[in-house]
């Protein structure tokens, strides 16, 4: 793959000004929109060293025919321009955020004569006013069930106020109060609309002026003893606090502000926004991309405020009676700062018509709520990976892609995948998990505690593959001997109830998976050739680029980023390091704690702990002279004797049976 020759543009005519560019395919279509501060320098970058770019990037620089550029005078002028492009033009290599739901609005259709309270899902319409979003349907209509007491507008469907009006009889909700009936005519569609602006000037934030209001006409009512009116308005009062204890207050009542939040993996990136109106949390949203390119979590952060604030309305003055997210709040706090922060600070401003604090929280209540919108990121991107792994189509269609992408003769319908693990040589390990049809088996994880490579990973690889298919070998031939009985005995070949059952490493994998590159890879194929197996494939996975890598090849395999054959490789992977990671940091904890001194009598806790931090390990405490033993604190020569005397003599640490489905090997 190589760039298109005559795209790149002549030395010294690309100006070093700010500026807004664009490379177009063979057929004029616009692939990708950027900005920059320095055109010069940042187009420069495309064509220095291709094979250093990102593989989406080489993609896209090999599609490009042709790239032209729009000078600007300032940054905020590149970024709107950018931003307007994107929108114009829909670049197919441009990140695109997509909502991770559909999420239920209270809508208000102030557009009809007579408008209807209801809860909406999908695009916007014209005329129509939206409240939220909100995380479930039924936290909507629990509110509205209490608004109504206070304020009874129309519910209903057309088709059941058409009936109405016709037969002239209201629905049920007219008949116990929750609806004025401006179908019958018992009130004017003029009164009807009054009373459906106080319900959106309500849920605007403007609550306090009713609560007093209704305060009030009690009070006048207990006053003229008309107290079944008091009673009345008492509940109206409390059906009010009642729907505004549903909306959790997080800061003071002045504070209008969008916190937004991020969390990523090296294939996807989900974001979280809480709506923030009155110091009230009015609504959230979520957004998931897939990270196809090689752009950092400041630009993921710049793209998405962009895109979030770039398809509303401008606006002016301190209302929050719009609907969040079209508007650009007083503050908005991000989890990541974005790149260009004070340019994008004066663009929100421009949107705004006044001054926005765009910032990461540091401290206090605000602190604390990204940290609650973080965790829900988080979450989020759980349960979006959980969903898309235990989809049977998508998994289908992830093995089919491995088995293209790497010349299979059928799908990998068992993989398994190893990881090394280790700190500057010590402790180290070695993990093996196991998926089949593309979902974890942790009956079959395994763990193994390398007893030669020391720091290379390499030696470790080898070493570990050799034992596992070691074994593999070993149980096949005893499996076979019992086929064999099985035969000629009296069971006609069925297993027996006396008979063992299969090994733990009877069972051999489609395709090995080892983390890191070509070195690793061949040396797991050196393993499998040694031992005379042939009829494994092998392929290794580096984490830079996310490159799969061949043991013959001298190129990677470069999967699509968004195609779920990367993904699914990348989830075994993952769950090999994890495991692995558990496993070394229990082996290093246990050393840390000196187990091997338990036994000891006389050495409690706090000797124990001394000598360990003297020394570093049990390991090298082991290699010290009673002298040097005796130099610690609260050691005295005698127990100094002791300690090497009982390492000398060959005391262990205890070993830790416990993982989260695998076992030792």
């Amino acid at each position: 793959m190589a760039a298109t020759p005559h795209l790149r543009p002549a030395p010294g005519s690309i100006p070093t000004s700010p500026g807004v560019y664009r490379f177009r395919d063979a057929s004029n279509h616009v692939i990708y929109v950027g900005k920059a501060k320095n055109l010069r320098s940042r187009l420069s970058s495309y064509f220095r060293d291709f094979a250093g770019l990102h593989p989406r990037t080489q993609q896209m620089v090999s599609t490009a025919d042709d790239v032209d550029w729009t000078v600007v005078g300032t940054e905020v002028e590149a970024l709107q321009l950018e931003y307007s492009w994107i929108k114009q033009y829909d670049p197919r290599f441009n990140v695109k955020y997509r909502d991770d739901k559909s999420y239920p609005y209270l809508a208000v259709t102030l557009g009809e004569e007579v408008p209807r309270v209801q809860v909406m899902r999908g695009a916007k319409r014209k005329g129509v006013r939206y409240f939220g979003p909100y995380s479930h349907a039924w936290a909507i209509r629990e509110t509205v069930d209490l608004l109504l007491r206070v304020f009874p507008v129309r519910t209903c469907s057309a088709g059941v106020f058409r009936g109405a009006r016709s037969s002239g009889r209201p629905c049920l909700l007219g008949y116990i109060g929750k609806c004025v009936a401006p179908c019958v005519g018992r009130t004017s569609p003029e009164e009807h609309r009054r009373l459906v602006d106080d319900f959106c000037s309500f849920l605007a934030g403007d609550t306090g002026r009713f609560i007093r209001e209704l305060e009030q006409q009690m009070g006048d009512a207990a006053q003229e003893m008309e107290y079944e009116r008091a009673a009345r308005l008492r509940d109206d009062i409390a059906a009010l606090r009642a729907a505004l204890e549903k909306q959790a207050v997080v800061l003071p009542d002045s504070t209008d502000c969008d916190v937004i939040a991020m969390a990523e993996d090296q294939l996807e990136a989900a974001v979280q926004i809480f709506y923030v109106r009155g110091g009230r949390i009015r609504g959230r949203r979520g957004y998931v991309v897939d990270r196809v390119t090689d752009a950092g979590t400041d630009e993921l952060m710049e793209t998405l405020l962009g895109q979030l604030y770039g398809d509303g309305e401008s606006s002016a003055g301190d209302s929050v009676e719009d609907e969040p997210g079209t508007v650009v709040p007083r503050e908005v706090l991000v989890s990541h700062e974005p790149s260009d922060r004070s340019a994008l600070g004066d663009w929100l401003s421009q949107r705004r018509g006044s001054n926005v604090d765009l910032r990461v929280p540091q401290r206090g209540d605000k602190k604390s709520l990204m940290e609650t919108v973080q965790k829900n990121a988080g979450e989020a991107l759980a349960r979006h990976k959980t969903h898309r792994a235990g989809d049977l189509s998508t998994r289908s269609r992830a093995l089919n892609e491995i088995q293209e992408a790497l010349d299979l003769p059928e799908a990998p319908l068992r993989i398994e995948c190893y990881d090394i693990s280790n700190l500057q040589g010590d402790h180290v390990v070695a993990s093996m998990v196991v998926f089949e049809d593309g979902l974890a088996r942790k009956s079959e994880y395994r763990r193994f505690q390398v007893r030669g490579g020391g720091q290379n990973d390499v030696a470790a690889m080898h070493e570990v593959i050799t034992r596992r298919f070691k074994r593999y070998l070993e149980e096949s031939a005893r499996s076979g001997e019992v086929a064999r009985m099985g035969e000629t005995g009296d069971h006609g070949g069925h297993q027996g109830e006396d008979e063992p059952a299969p090994g733990k490493f009877a069972y051999p994998p489609n395709l090995v998976v080892v983390d890191g590159a070509r070195p690793q890879a061949e040396a797991a194929r050196r393993a499998l050739e040694e031992l005379g197996i042939e009829d494994i494939a092998v392929c290794g996975l580096a984490k830079r680029l996310e490159e799969v890598w061949l043991p013959d090849d001298e190129d990677p395999v470069i999967l699509p980023r968004t195609g779920e054959g990367l993904y699914m490789l990348q989830r075994v992977r993952d769950e090999a390091h994890r495991f692995a990671i558990r496993y070394h940091r229990q082996k290093r904890a246990k050393a840390l704690t000196g187990s091997s001194l338990d036994e000891l009598a006389g050495l409690g806790p706090s000797r124990r702990a001394a000598l360990i931090k003297e020394f570093g390990s049990v390991r090298k405490l082991s290699g010290a002279t009673p002298e040097e033993i005796a130099k610690v604190p609260g050691i005295g020569p005698k127990m100094a004797e002791t300690v090497h005397d009982h390492l000398a003599g060959g005391g262990k640490a205890k070993t830790d049976e416990s993982n989260d489905g695998g076992g030792d090997a």
